[in-house]
């Protein structure tokens, strides 16, 4: 049966007893609203570990004003059936306070594969990421902590920091997970209407051709700026970018590059409707 708790007290004596016991744990940060998506990572997490631990926190950091904090779906209820489904051991669930007590003024300040793309249309957006998931991880302790691909750029600027602040937690990316047409699993899928959900697909059949012609040896830019006038014309309202990238540091990456096998990512993020969609892919398996 699993656990909730609400406070980092508790939270870390169920980690004590697990430590006790000789266990491994695994941490799955979600911000809830939970699909198949968010159980892949679960499933993933429990073959690393004894004891899986899901944090679910809607994050106000890693939000900017008038974005979507208030209308974003909860449903807790719903997540912790999902979650004792799966064998989860303990849902963390804290309040904002409980997170971000009277006084809180300590952030994580970022750089490398946090520069560019998301920050560019989102430069708050980083920042309160890194804060919240360097807490979640000191105040768990996991052996392992398991993150999705959809957020790539994010996966990326994880690791980087778990590296560079030595936390000693391994950074697991789980696969994502599509729907049959190949859009992305995502809570934000929710506010698509009936005619933006059958043009939500484009987005990774852009990205598809966008890789194959990059690999067929176009020259990257322009198969950027080809890849948004597509996306564009097929009805998203903004494309913050097309990006091909290389697969770690995300630097932009050259014909020349691509020719002599560097690691690839091609990734996208645009608005269709009200809804913002990303994805990613390599394409040299997608």
């Amino acid at each position: 049966m699993i656990e909730t708790t609400r406070t980092v007290s508790t939270l870390r004596s169920w980690v004590k007893t697990c430590r006790q016991s000789g266990k491994r744990i695994a941490l799955v940060p979600t911000m809830g609203a939970l699909h198949e998506g968010h159980l892949t990572l679960v499933d993933l997490a429990r073959r690393h570990a004894d004891e899986v631990a899901v944090s679910l926190f809607v994050n106000p950091t890693q939000f900017a004003p008038g974005e979507d904090l208030d209308r974003y779906p909860r449903d807790e209820q719903g997540d912790r059936a999902k979650l004792d489904a799966r064998g989860v051991s303990m849902l963390w669930a804290p309040t904002p306070d409980e997170m971000y007590p009277d006084g809180f003024s300590t952030t994580v300040s970022l750089d490398g594969p946090a520069l560019g793309l998301e920050t560019d249309h989102r430069p708050h957006f980083f920042g309160g990421v890194a804060t919240v998931v360097t807490k979640l991880l000191l105040q768990v302790l996991p052996d392992v902590a398991v993150f999705g691909e959809k957020d790539y750029q994010q996966l990326q600027v994880i690791s980087r920091l778990t590296r560079d602040l030595d936390i000693p937690t391994q950074i697991i990316g789980g696969s994502t997970i599509r729907e049959p047409d190949g859009l992305a699993m995502s809570s934000r899928n929710a506010y698509l209407s009936k005619e933006e959900r059958q043009v939500a697909p484009v987005l990774n059949i852009t990205l598809k051709a966008a890789g194959r012609a990059a690999l067929a040896g176009d020259d990257p830019r322009t198969t950027e700026t080809k890849a948004i006038s597509q996306l564009l014309a097929a009805g998203f309202a903004r494309i913050d970018y097309v990006a091909i990238r290389h697969a770690e540091s995300l630097a932009p990456l050259t014909s020349a590059d691509i020719k002599a096998g560097q690691p690839m990512r091609v990734l996208g993020a645009g608005v269709l409707g009200k809804t913002r969609l990303i994805d990613n892919l390599d394409p040299r398996s997608a």
